[in-house]
């Protein structure tokens, strides 16, 4: 993806959040320079990723597949680990019509998926087997809004704002915004982007980036380049 591509994805889904009644934290703000001047008071920032995060998976498609993503807070693994202490993370993210974010699964971490506003959230659905891996000819249970509820291998569930889905460890999901955009909240355990997404095609995580001007505002990966 192209750096000003990037920037302006920044700036359109800031205006979205915005719109919703959602503010960022200031560091969101920070000029490249400023987080470099900051980068000592802002290690857990830095250390957790929290912050802006645009993919297209490494696959050159955004418009087709693609998620706009913002890290508000994340925890340890450490923490989780012992069972006490921060273990907790939240992000906001934005799907925007059509735009698919692939199958995929976690092992570690359960989330809350949650329809902020906008349009309808489309959340498809496949079960795991018995070594967790994906099982088109499984399905499972999920929680929405604290009701559980059975799906069959493939179902498609669909969210209208103020509805949302619990989707743990072996649940394989893939997910686009229906009829527009939508602007999702995350609420999860502990969040390890390396590590923790395992997706169904072998696709990457973040996305390859062509420097054809300078960044608004740094993405997490770019955090171990630009801020060691």
């Amino acid at each position: 993806m192209e750096r000003s591509r990037i920037n302006d994805i920044m700036a359109d889904a800031d205006d979205m959040m915005r719109r919703h009644g959602f503010a960022l934290p200031p560091f969101a703000y920070w000029t490249p320079e400023e987080f470099a001047a900051n980068k000592d008071a802002a290690r857990h920032v830095i250390d957790s990723r929290c912050g802006w995060d645009i993919t297209d998976y490494g696959a050159g498609r955004f418009d087709e597949m693609g998620l706009f993503l913002f890290t508000l807070r994340n925890g340890r693994l450490s923490d989780l680990t012992r069972g006490g202490g921060m273990c907790y993370a939240e992000k906001l993210l934005i799907s925007r019509q059509d735009q698919l974010s692939p199958m995929h699964t976690h092992v570690l971490k359960a989330e809350d998926i949650i329809n902020r506003g906008g349009a309808t959230l489309v959340v498809e659905l496949y079960g795991s087997d018995d070594d967790g891996n994906f099982a088109e000819d499984r399905g499972g249970e999920v929680m929405c809004d604290g009701i559980m509820r059975r799906y069959a291998p493939g179902e498609k569930l669909a969210f209208a704002p103020g509805e949302s889905l619990t989707l743990m460890p072996g649940d394989w999901h893939a997910f686009w915004g229906e009829g527009g955009d939508v602007l999702i909240g995350e609420v999860s355990t502990v969040n390890d982007d390396e590590t923790d997404n395992i997706f169904r095609e072998p696709i990457g995580r973040f996305a390859n980036i062509i420097e054809d001007t300078a960044p608004t505002h740094l993405l997490v990966s770019d955090y171990a380049r630009r801020l060691t």
